[in-house]
């Protein structure tokens, strides 16, 4: 099975209340095989310009990708991660390698 990845670029504006985004976020992400990569970081842009955090998180497929986004218990943490931060977010299948 090939893999996918939700990419997103973050800029975040309020701190505790990205904060508890993300820890209600975590429990549907782990539930559809989710798996923390990349969590924020100062990136070394080399070309073009990026937002100030990125995030990568991966799963077993793009399907499972595609459910937790647009399932009940991720979408539930939605507004809260808009009102803390501006998010670029896409869903992209892996490299069968």
């Amino acid at each position: 099975m090939t893999p996918a990845y939700w990419v997103a670029q973050v800029r975040v504006h309020d701190r505790a209340g990205y904060a508890a985004y993300r820890a209600a976020a975590a429990a549907p992400i782990a539930a559809a095989g989710g798996r923390l990569l990349v969590l924020g970081g100062a990136p070394e842009v080399v070309a073009g310009t990026m937002a100030p955090e990125t995030v990568i998180v991966e799963f077993p497929s793009l399907a499972a990708a595609r459910a937790c986004h647009h399932g009940a218990g991720y979408q539930a943490t939605l507004a809260g991660r808009d009102a803390a931060a501006e998010v670029s977010l896409a869903i992209v299948e892996g490299h069968a390698g």
